[in-house]
């Protein structure tokens, strides 16, 4: 799976969490946050997990 599949997932994921639960949105925000910038820093770090 690419990482651009990934991570509009992760925010429809993320954006429903804080609807349902608003009082996530701190750590959301900010595991959100971690996984763009790993995922920016290794890009391939993904595809090597995956197989």
């Amino acid at each position: 799976m690419e990482i651009i599949s990934i991570q509009p997932i992760v925010a429809l994921i993320a954006g429903v969490l804080i609807l349902v639960i608003p009082r996530l949105l701190n750590i959301i925000v900010a595991l959100y946050l971690i996984f763009i910038g790993l995922t920016g820093l290794f890009p391939d770090a993904l595809a090597r997990l995956a197989g």
